[in-house]
């Protein structure tokens, strides 16, 4: 399965966002999955310090991840997806 990654530095904080979900919708799979997901990047050579999952809830897009990162992109989106990470 491949997973897209927006891999984003703003003031000095690296962010990883992957457009992915727990099948299960229950956070502390969401929390697992994401935990895997940044090794992996991490593995990939991506510094990451903070992270979410971005995956849509009926026609919008919900966050999970870092509170801060989290209402980030709330507010902001991703821009645009830089990566893909193959699982």
């Amino acid at each position: 399965m491949k997973i897209r990654l927006a891999h984003i530095r703003t003031q000095g904080i690296d962010f990883a966002v992957f457009g992915a979900d727990a099948a299960s919708h229950l956070n502390r799979d969401r929390e697992s999955l994401l935990t895997e997901l940044i090794s992996m990047a991490r593995m990939k050579g991506l510094k990451v310090d903070k992270a979410a999952l971005a995956f849509q809830q009926g026609v919008r897009t919900s966050y999970y991840g870092t509170p801060d990162l989290v209402r980030f992109l709330s507010k902001n989106g991703v821009r645009r997806w830089t990566h893909t990470l193959t699982r």
